[in-house]
């Protein structure tokens, strides 16, 4: 699927385009059975790294739009933690979750790392856990 902004929307148009975007990922990962996988084109995923996909995918292009824009913004940090978790398990724990999550997708340099000049996530199925009965 590809989505279009008009430009006549303006920057109210490209941030509703996020936000709606974040609905419907919201809404798949809900009715999809946590047991399911899918092809990536990283290899398999299931539906947690689907999930840690589409928050990042949303988080780190509203801040390019953002920057491109002149806006700061950020977002929440368990949102960033849960996908740091999930995708980048190697990334610093000892920092902010949102600069992370930035440096690790190769946006910005943290204390002492410089940006990654490539980077990729780790999105492969995990184990389910289950209340044991």
């Amino acid at each position: 699927m590809t989505v279009f902004v008009d430009p006549a929307e303006g920057p109210a148009g490209l941030v509703q385009v996020f936000e709606t975007c974040g609905a419907m990922l919201a809404a798949i990962i809900e009715t999809v059975p946590p047991d399911r996988q899918s092809f990536h084109m990283y290899g398999p995923s299931d539906v947690s790294g689907f999930a840690a996909m589409g928050v990042v995918e949303v988080l780190v292009h509203m801040y390019d739009v953002a920057a491109g824009l002149n806006l700061t913004w950020s977002p929440p940090a368990d949102l960033c933690t849960g996908a740091l978790r999930r995708l980048f398990p190697s990334a610093p724990t000892d920092s902010e979750p949102w600069p992370t999550l930035l440096w690790a997708t190769g946006r910005v340099a943290l204390p002492g790392l410089p940006a990654p000049a490539s980077w990729t996530w780790n999105g492969a199925p995990r184990p389910l856990h289950t209340d044991p009965a």
